[in-house]
């Protein structure tokens, strides 16, 4: 009997501010090479593939299955309002015209609206959330005819329309391998890979979608694995930065320290950055995460006002702001602040406070979005629709931004150059200036050199 045959297709094209390693197909990819002996699996990635690319490796490789990972839904700007599902919808296309496999599509931009993109893009099968056991269980029913209809995250068509069926389980030990070709031109162009060290966020900020896409309850992933992983690329790619995609990094902290006196033993030099908060995080902490490597932190600050802060949920304080960016400068750890303005509670005053508050921080850059762009299920999603700002049957497919009656959006840019400070808003383009610094081979994010 002939092997079955799965293509793992990584739909992004977006590049702003760089390429991202598609990292969700590479642990779908890793899982199935290590538990269907009998499948051979494929990666195509539209970041370095055209559409005849992808035409003539359908054609070539005649795939059972093809599993199509949607990593975004549009660009999150509000200025460009980019959205990317004629380009979903074109994949789909092909992939129905130039073979016979079976479609089924995953990733985080659909896993927020399983419902709708399943019904849009109409593909054979679709997966919520983590895709790994679920995509095993899916092939594994097909190739037998079994029964699939259990399966948690899946979706399909059952009798009266769309099923989704809900997941209670997750896959804790997720195994990741790089593919050589891919971490080639992701290194070059991005100066970075990435890579999971947990999953889930306990947190309720009323805009975030991570607790739809991951859940709340967090889950730490083998250190084992991950320092293997490390391991490799830094021995055989001379691969030294890597960037940890966690929702929020500073979680689990147990877990953490662990990692990092892991990282301390190794014997590779691997320098990291990650996504934080300011919650769960002091001194000593920090110092052990620079013993351990970390040079680049990117805070989701969103706002220097306490007023605000409290409105969007968020575990922290302006003071732990001002304390924690303290101890990074001390520790000369670099460190930029994310932050949202103009959204829900948002006033001149509150935007006064930010950016005089800005003024009293160290050596950073902020990068301000405008509004909060509005997805379904949030706490955000309510509050609109009982303001009236969106309709309840709003499907939200087409880019919708909460952004408050109460300040003058076009007052925002002359107000953050008076505070002599980098402010770095969605517009600023900064492709020029990044391509030079690639040019030079330099690694990491890039945006401590553009700090004034």
């Amino acid at each position: 009997m002939k092997n079955r045959k799965l293509i793992l297709v990584s739909a992004n094209r977006h590049k702003e501010p760089y390429p991202v390693y598609p990292l969700g197909i590479s642990y779908l990819h890793s899982y199935l090479a290590a538990n269907m002996s009998d499948l051979e699996a494929y990666l195509f990635d539209f970041m370095t593939g055209s559409d005849d690319d992808y035409i003539q490796f359908l054609k070539k490789t005649r795939p059972d299955y093809v599993g199509i990972s949607l990593r975004n839904i549009d660009d999150v700007n509000i200025y460009r309002q980019e959205s990317f599902i004629e380009h979903y919808k074109q994949i789909i296309s092909y992939t129905r015209e130039f073979s016979e496999s079976v479609i089924i599509i995953g990733g985080a931009g659909f896993s927020i609206y399983p419902q709708l993109l399943f019904e849009t893009l109409r593909p054979d099968f679709g997966i919520c959330g983590e895709g790994e056991l679920s995509l095993h269980k899916l092939i594994t029913a097909l190739g037998n005819n079994h029964d699939y209809r259990n399966i948690e995250g899946l979706i399909y068509t059952g009798d009266n329309g769309c099923v989704i069926n809900k997941r209670v389980s997750y896959n804790n030990t997720p195994q990741l391998t790089f593919d050589d070709s891919l971490t080639d031109f992701y290194w070059q162009t991005s100066g970075m890979l990435n890579i999971q060290t947990k999953r889930g966020c306990p947190y309720n900020c009323i805009y975030c979608t991570y607790p739809l896409i991951e859940g709340h309850k967090v889950r730490t992933l083998d250190p084992d694995q991950i320092i293997r992983t490390l391991s490799h690329l830094y021995k055989s790619k001379k691969i030294d930065y890597v960037f940890f995609t966690d929702s929020i990094f500073n979680i689990s902290n147990e877990f953490n320290i662990d990692l990092a006196e892991r990282l301390i033993s190794a014997d590779f030099k691997i320098r990291w950055g990650g996504y934080f908060n300011f919650a769960n995080l002091g001194f000593n902490l920090l110092q052990k995460f620079k013993q351990a490597g970390l040079c680049h932190i990117e805070f989701g600050t969103e706002s220097l006002s306490d007023s605000i802060l409290e409105k969007i949920g968020k575990p922290f304080t302006v003071n732990d702001i001002f304390r924690i960016s303290g101890f990074c400068d001390e520790l000369k750890i670099d460190y930029a602040h994310f932050l949202i303005l103009g959204g829900y509670g948002e006033t001149e005053k509150t935007l006064d406070e930010t950016f005089e508050n800005s003024k009293k921080i160290g050596k950073t850059a902020f990068f301000p979005f405008i509004g909060m762009r509005i997805y379904p299920g949030t706490l955000l999603h309510a509050i609109a629709i009982k303001e009236n700002i969106i309709k309840e049957d709003d499907p939200l497919l087409i880019p919708e931004y909460y952004v408050s009656r109460e300040f003058n959006l076009n007052s925002l840019k002359d107000k953050a150059r008076k505070t002599g400070r980098q402010w770095i808003f969605p517009d600023d383009y900064i492709g020029d200036a990044m391509i030079k610094m690639r040019q030079k081979n330099k690694k990491g994010p890039l945006w401590e050199y553009l700090i004034k």
